[in-house]
Parts: C-alpha cells; sequence; structure tokens
C-alpha cells in the first residue's frame, strides 16, 4: 500500500503557472505508472497526464492541457509533478495523484491508489 499525498495548489491569474507535487510513501515508487487526474464538484474525474514508472519514458496528455502542462517524476525523491503553465480559467479543479504498479493510461478506475487533492484555482 502506497499513500500519495498532493500539494502546490493555489490561487492563480490566468496566465500564471503552478507546479504540483505528488509524494509517494513507498521505496519501490520508481515502478509505480504516474498519473494526474482533476475534478470539478458534480463532473466526473477527468484525466489529465500519465507518465511510465522504470524509466519514466512512456507519457500522455489530454488534448485540453498539450503543450501547457508537463508532467514529470523524481524517483530518488518518490514524488511526481505537474508543472502547469498559461493557465486558464477551465483548469480550475482539485487535482488528484494517481498510481499504479500495472495500468497506465485515461481509465481513472483501473488505478489502485489516490491522493486526497489539491485545489486549483484559476481567476480571470
Amino acid at each position: 500500500q502506497v499513500q500519495l499525498v498532493e500539494s502546490g495548489g493555489g490561487l492563480v491569474q490566468a496566465g500564471d503557472s503552478l507546479r504540483l507535487s505528488c509524494a509517494a510513501s513507498d521505496q519501490t515508487f520508481s515502478r509505480y505508472n504516474m498519473a494526474w487526474f482533476r475534478q470539478v464538484a458534480g463532473k466526473e474525474r477527468e484525466f489529465v497526464a500519465f507518465i511510465t514508472g522504470s524509466g519514466g519514458g512512456r507519457y500522455y496528455y489530454t488534448d485540453s492541457v498539450k503543450g501547457r502542462f508537463t508532467i514529470s517524476r523524481d524517483n530518488a525523491k518518490n514524488t511526481v509533478y505537474l508543472q502547469m503553465n498559461s493557465l486558464k480559467p477551465e483548469d480550475t479543479a482539485v487535482y488528484y495523484c494517481a498510481g499504479d504498479r500495472v495500468y497506465y493510461g485515461r481509465d481513472r478506475d483501473s488505478y489502485d491508489y489516490w491522493g486526497q487533492g489539491t485545489q486549483v484555482t484559476v481567476s480571470s
């Protein structure tokens, strides 16, 4: 069982940047596939990005954030990051970190481990 803790959210203006962090408790973190999702109250959780375990050489972004967001990981620190640039009001959501030892992809129901979420609010 791995615990995931997100941090780095906040209130920013449109066009600003934020860097979210997700710290994992498991020393085998490097083997986990990791992903970011986001959710607005009353709506379904939306896939944002994933990065694979081991070398982290495979990654994918949803179209709405492509070119603005970057997912990365530092296995020595057991941490995955989401760098968010050129933020838009429609990026406002609670952002969740997810992990799995086997699965990687867009399906939120296939990830075994989740953090508690961190709020990102982008004002116009």
